[in-house]
């Protein structure tokens, strides 16, 4: 079964029905990995896109742009940057991940329906070919397509493509703006349960795509530390993005993402600089070197 990624709705609910503090909570649930020699994808990494239903021009380019930044040699003028961010990844046994943008493929007119099983994830991954082994593919689902599971347990999800190896990595992420914005994209919405704090101002004006990109980075990371499912982290779905979710800024506990940066502009909440002058907000990484969980700001 392919690995899926729960959000930080589910710690919330924890601080706020067993009545821990979140300090309490912090203190008595230490992160502990194990890690392990299991199969990464290092060296030049192909990313091909499949858009399932209907997606703007802008949408689509605020999630490829993010893509491009991760590998790219671009230096904001100021502050962290997307590629800082997947740096961390290099501290991971093999050495660096580049991320080359490949094929895509746009589906606007709903070929399997508007409500997918599992397997058509699956199915859609295989829709583009090439790139083997060190590539992957992510399907990408409009705001109106409902997914199985999708909502209910996961806001994505990421496995082997076929039974092969051979035939690379896929992805999938969801829209969740009409769906469970609460669940999914936050903290640009207020949380489905525990305590309604105010939520952050998506830094590319659009909830639904700006907690797409929290969710695809999330993925991503798992993805190339643990590509086929094997194990790279032991206990489960601990995988070195979702072992630290709800994690954006220093000082964050359950239910407060921390200390973000924030545009005097438009007052959206960021803390990572991308090419195309975007602005992004990234979920931290477990550092394997220092066994924390790692944040940008």
């Amino acid at each position: 079964m392919a690995y899926t990624h729960r959000f930080a709705a589910l710690l919330i609910l924890l601080s706020a029905t067993i009545g821990f503090s979140t300090a309490a909570l912090v203190e008595e649930q230490p992160l502990v990995l194990k890690y392990h020699n299991g199969i990464l994808l290092k060296g030049n990494v192909t990313l091909n896109l499949v858009w399932y239903g209907k997606f703007t021009s802008i949408q689509r380019s605020i999630i490829v742009d993010f893509i491009r930044s991760l590998s790219s040699s671009a230096v904001p003028s100021k502050g962290p940057s997307v590629a800082s961010w997947w740096k961390t990844t290099e501290k991971y046994k093999g050495g660096s991940s580049t991320i080359i943008v490949g094929k895509q493929l746009l589906l606007e007119n709903y070929p399997l329906g508007k409500s997918l099983k599992s397997p058509y994830l699956r199915a859609l991954s295989g829709k583009l070919n090439g790139g083997g082994v060190r590539s992957i593919t992510v399907v990408l689902t409009a705001k109106d397509v409902a997914v199985e599971g999708f909502c209910m347990n996961r806001c994505g999800t990421h496995g082997a493509k076929a039974r092969s190896v051979n035939s690379g990595a896929y992805v999938w992420v969801g829209n969740s703006e009409t769906q469970c914005a609460g669940y999914c994209a936050w903290p640009f919405h207020q949380p489905m349960y525990g305590p309604q704090s105010p939520p952050l101002v998506a830094p590319n004006g659009d909830v639904g795509v700006d907690g797409m990109i929290i969710n695809l980075a999330t993925l991503l990371v798992n993805t190339v530390t643990n590509p086929f499912q094997s194990g790279y982290f032991n206990g489960g779905n601990q995988e070195a993005v979702s072992v630290c979710t709800g994690m954006f800024g220093s000082g964050s506990y359950p239910g407060y993402a921390g200390r973000v940066l924030v545009d005097k502009t438009t007052g959206a909440s960021y803390n990572a600089l991308g090419l195309a002058g975007r602005k992004y907000l990234l979920p931290a990484m477990w550092d394997p070197q220092t066994s924390k969980c790692k944040t940008l700001v």
